[in-house]
């Protein structure tokens, strides 16, 4: 405005107006290729700050001495802007705790205030940190956490999920393809990713894709941890954005993970949209596979969803597991996939040591982490009734960021493996899950293999087995207790019947939790008790329906469950969703999707959370083909 005024006043006409513009523009482009290649790399935040700063307030004199009436004008400016300029300068402090702590995202100062700063740099495109945080260290940048690793091996509390997801993004692909020989990794974070693909004998080429070298700069300090990423000759870190990389090399992999930071991070979504996808397909081998990690905090279903079918319509086959509570791996290629992770992984020493150091010991415990393939999951995604994820409809990126600020969460599509009823495990009764090892506790806890844990202390209690209750939740224990006193030791079973809301509870846990072989033998052995066959048969009934969902027999479970919904008006809330899950569960996994498309219409207005994933799930198998409807169906029910 000021140089404008002035040429106006000097008789250049309204074309000065334009030659401003375009000088403007052209500075704005001279400033930003001076700050990302010299300003920040060179000179620092503050630096760079202070350099534009100063170009600005000598302009600004520069200015007033020019077209300034009187020219003293300019010297007290000059004057003033110095006697400013120079203190603020010198004591302009940026201080390294508060940059890191994140403070736009959780509000707090208090837990960057004792952190130790062991490495910081201002990268060309981010302000790089590594913090120690008691025993766990962690990489940021611009104060938000890409990744943290406990380098000491101590105290477990401090143990978050990112190590455990980062050990399995590339443990899982080697499982699904043990004769994998080259990988592309996108985005090196801890480089724990990294490192853990290197622990295979069968690799041969490993090339990590870091937009921003202060990044690679600071994983170093994540050493040993992480040492194969820098030191195995198999390995190379290449500095580049990841589109660029794969237009401009025609490489192909086996495997390509793509462990960007969160999406609402700026420029971040666009590697989760169709047209990515399409890229990346182009380079990889046949029977290839693309690993996708995405977050399921600070997002919402529907987002999920969106990136989801823009995945699906990229590749034919794609399986999804869940590392934690909390996050996705998304595998998917254009060969079919196999679901069923492969136990040499844990006999190569390299692996089995990265995969223990997260608890991780069988290949059950990656089995219990799958929650389905496309034919299974994919109704679930088109309930939402989302548009792909794309560069010309950025639906992430439109709604990532409010998303997080509303701390919005897609968790309950995890939930879907502690629904109660084993739904995931009917709708594909191909995949059978092999043994866990559910007695650890502590860091890493995954829902499901804690459940287990108890699932099996519920059984060995009811079968005169005891154990110490470790962990054990009080409802538990006193839910045992009723079944254990009513039930099975007959202490008038018909007249207090509040043994059957106990029942329902363990039902829930040991059924989904346990094998049927597992929990077949504690339904024997409560159907064995001596007062059962004296029991109501509404009683009865239930029993025999626990029983039938516990042994995975769709056609008991469907008609069971039907007639008890018939039967009994006067259910309860939880009673209710329980009966309507388990009958519709069998009647699809029998082959009657008819016949649970009616349960569904004829209870939908008597159940409360009649829009969670697991019912979202089966009313769209109940009606296959007609994704448009189902996903009407659950718009209309929210709007109500």
């Amino acid at each position: 405005p000021l140089i404008t005024g002035a040429l106006l006043r000097a008789g250049a006409g309204e074309g000065a107006i334009g030659r401003v513009y375009a000088a403007n523009t052209l500075g704005a482009i001279v400033g930003v290729l001076f700050a990302v290649h010299v300003g920040l790399p060179v000179l620092g935040l503050k630096g760079a700050m202070v350099v534009g700063s100063l170009v600005d307030a000598v302009l600004g004199v520069y200015l007033l001495y020019r077209y300034a009436p009187a020219p003293r004008h300019a010297a007290l400016a000059a004057l003033a802007c110095a006697a400013l300029f120079l203190p603020v300068a010198l004591g302009f402090h940026l201080d390294v705790n508060k940059m890191t702590a994140g403070v736009f995202r959780h509000g707090d100062l208090e837990s960057s205030r004792e952190a130790k700063v062991l490495f910081e740099k201002d990268g060309k495109t981010a302000t790089v940190h590594l913090m120690q945080y008691g025993s766990s260290t962690s990489i940021r940048t611009n104060g938000k956490s890409d990744g943290s690793i406990n380098m000491t091996g101590e105290a477990e509390s401090d143990r978050g999920t990112d190590e455990i997801t980062m050990v399995l993004t590339a443990a899982l692909p080697l499982a699904l393809k043990p004769d994998a020989k080259t990988a592309a990794v996108i985005g090196i974070g801890t480089g724990l990713t990294t490192h853990t693909l290197l622990q295979s004998l069968q690799i041969e080429r490993v090339e990590t894709v870091e937009i921003e070298s202060a990044m690679a700069e600071a994983s170093r300090g994540f050493a040993p941890r992480n040492s194969a990423a820098f030191a195995d000759p198999r390995s190379s870190i290449l500095i580049d954005d990841a589109k660029t990389f794969f237009s401009s090399r025609n490489r192909r992999y086996d495997i390509i993970i793509s462990e960007p930071s969160n999406p609402w991070v700026s420029g971040v979504s666009s590697l989760f949209t169709r047209e990515f996808y399409r890229r990346i397909r182009g380079h990889l081998n046949p029977r290839g596979v693309l690993v996708q990690w995405f977050q399921l905090y600070e997002i919402d279903a529907s987002l999920l969803a969106s990136v989801m079918r823009a995945l699906g319509e990229e590749f034919a086959h794609y399986a999804i597991y869940a590392p934690s509570d909390h996050d996705l791996l998304i595998v998917a290629g254009e060969a079919p996939l196999t679901a069923a992770a492969d136990a040499k992984i844990f006999a190569l020493p390299g692996l089995a040591k990265a995969l223990s150091t997260v608890h991780l010991q069988t290949p059950g415990d990656l089995d219990a982490r799958y929650l389905g393939g496309r034919s299974t999951l994919e109704p679930l995604f088109a309930s939402y009734g989302m548009p792909a994820n794309s560069d010309y409809f950025p639906v992430l990126d439109l709604n990532a960021a409010r998303h997080r600020f509303m701390e919005k969460s897609a968790t309950d599509v995890v939930a879907l493996l502690n629904a109660g009823v084993p739904v995931l495990d009917l709708l594909e009764p191909g995949f059978a899950r092999r043994p866990m090892n559910p007695q650890h506790q502590g860091a890493y806890s995954f829902e499901r293999i804690e459940n287990a844990r108890q699932a099996a202390y519920a059984r060995d209690f009811l079968m005169h087995r005891p154990q110490a209750p470790l962990g054990i939740p009080t409802q538990l224990q006193k839910d045992l207790e009723v079944v254990k006193l009513r039930l099975m030791e007959c202490r008038e079973p018909r007249e207090f019947d509040v043994w059957l809301h106990s029942l329902l509870r363990v039902a829930k846990l040991v059924n989904q939790a346990l094998r049927p072989d597992e929990a077949g033998a504690l339904w024997s052995r409560i159907a064995g008790a001596t007062c059962v066959p004296g029991l109501l048969a509404f009683q009865r009934d239930w029993i025999a329906l626990f029983r039938a969902v516990g042994a995975r027999e769709p056609r008991a479970m469907a008609d069971l469950a039907a007639a008890l919904l018939d039967s009994t008006p006067e259910l309860h809330a939880d009673g209710r969703e329980y009966l309507l899950m388990a009958s519709m569960t069998g009647a699809i996994a029998a082959g009657q999707r008819d016949r649970a498309l009616v349960l569904w219409k004829a209870q939908e207005d008597n159940v409360q959370r009649a829009g969670q994933p697991a019912f979202r799930l089966l009313r769209c198998h109940a009606q296959p083909g007609a994704a448009d409807a189902c996903a009407e169906a659950f718009r209309a029910y929210a709007e109500n």
